[in-house]
């Protein structure tokens, strides 16, 4: 299944005015909740944790998608009207761009104000790694990796798998994506459980991580950026992660901004260290910090147009009728 154009469209703007439905019942919430009722169920019944976590994976994945198309069955069951807000409604959950900006606002704002304490904490939230003593200026950096990494997790992505198979294969892609937000770390309690949740959340970023950041250097005049920082820091930076997608957005976006990002961090007490992404050519700030949201922005709606386009080309998303 494609997507109707009209879907799309009604998806962004929708996510655009409104982001995170936190009075609506939301998909991820659920999917959630599923994680962690099937991670302990499993944990209980196989000894062998490798192959827990492949079951894990196929569970959550086959409930979610399942439960996707047959909400949008029934409904379009009840009329097309019904079908076109319900996949319109299941695009939009799926979506990130205001929910992004507003919590890592959240954080530049405690920061503006001098909150150092709230800015740590407010970051914890978005993060993984541990927040409690960092200073100014890794704050401002944290932030801009992580708005730089889920421009490509929280956006591109999900329109990407929208515009291949509609609602329900982006379902499918959230429900990878939240397994390894939740199970994908490389602790002792999630090193085997996680491994194949890790792996294929790897295998579907692979592409929209590479076009993320190929947006991003088209997108960057647009905020009032420089594409050939950001081509050129792209090309030479890129591989500088130990993910195989992350580093591609991430150094498209310090390129732009003429930034340097990486460097050290810990994770649950334990140090960690990241290569170098990009040149210090300017400070990591409230400026900096203002310059990725727009250059998010205009990557999102460089995306939009390509798959609004995409789907009028593949002649729309059919809803199944009953």
């Amino acid at each position: 299944m494609t997507p109707d154009p009209a879907v799309l469209i009604l998806a962004l703007v929708l996510d655009l005015a409104l982001g995170d439905p936190r009075l609506l019942p939301h998909p991820v919430v659920m999917i959630g909740r599923l994680i962690t009722l099937l991670e302990s169920r499993l944990r209980n019944i196989f000894g062998n944790e490798r192959g827990a976590g492949v079951l894990l994976l196929l569970f959550t994945v086959g409930i979610s998608a399942g439960t996707a198309w047959l909400a949008l069955y029934l409904l379009a069951g009840i009329n097309a009207l019904a079908g076109f807000l319900g996949a319109a409604y299941l695009s939009y959950t799926c979506l990130a761009a205001r929910s992004l900006h507003r919590e890592s606002a959240r954080v530049a704002d405690a920061l503006a104000t001098g909150d150092l304490k709230a800015a740590r904490r407010l970051l914890s939230y978005i993060v993984g790694r541990d927040t409690h003593d960092l200073a100014d200026a890794e704050i401002w950096r944290a932030l801009v990796e992580t708005v730089a990494e889920n421009t490509a997790d929280g956006i591109v992505s999900p329109l990407f798998w929208l515009t291949l198979g509609g609602p329900v294969s982006c379902m499918a892609f959230k429900a990878v994506s939240t397994l390894d937000s939740m199970v994908g770390y490389k602790s002792e309690r999630y090193l085997k459980m996680g491994w194949a949740s890790a792996r294929t959340d790897d295998l579907l970023n692979f592409i929209p991580a590479r076009l993320t950041a190929l947006l991003m250097v088209v997108a960057a005049p647009l905020a009032g950026l420089s594409w050939r920082n950001a081509a050129g820091i792209t090309l030479r930076d890129r591989r500088n992660h130990p993910s195989p997608n992350s580093g591609h957005p991430e150094a498209a976006a310090a390129g732009a901004l003429g930034v340097r990002l990486g460097g050290s961090a810990s994770y649950g007490g334990l140090p960690s260290w990241k290569e170098y992404i990009g040149d210090p050519l300017r400070p990591l700030d409230g400026r900096t910090f203002r310059s990725i949201i727009w250059l998010m922005y205009a990557t999102t709606l460089l995306m939009a147009a390509l798959c609004i386009a995409a789907a009028w080309a593949l002649k729309g998303f059919h809803v199944p009728q009953s």
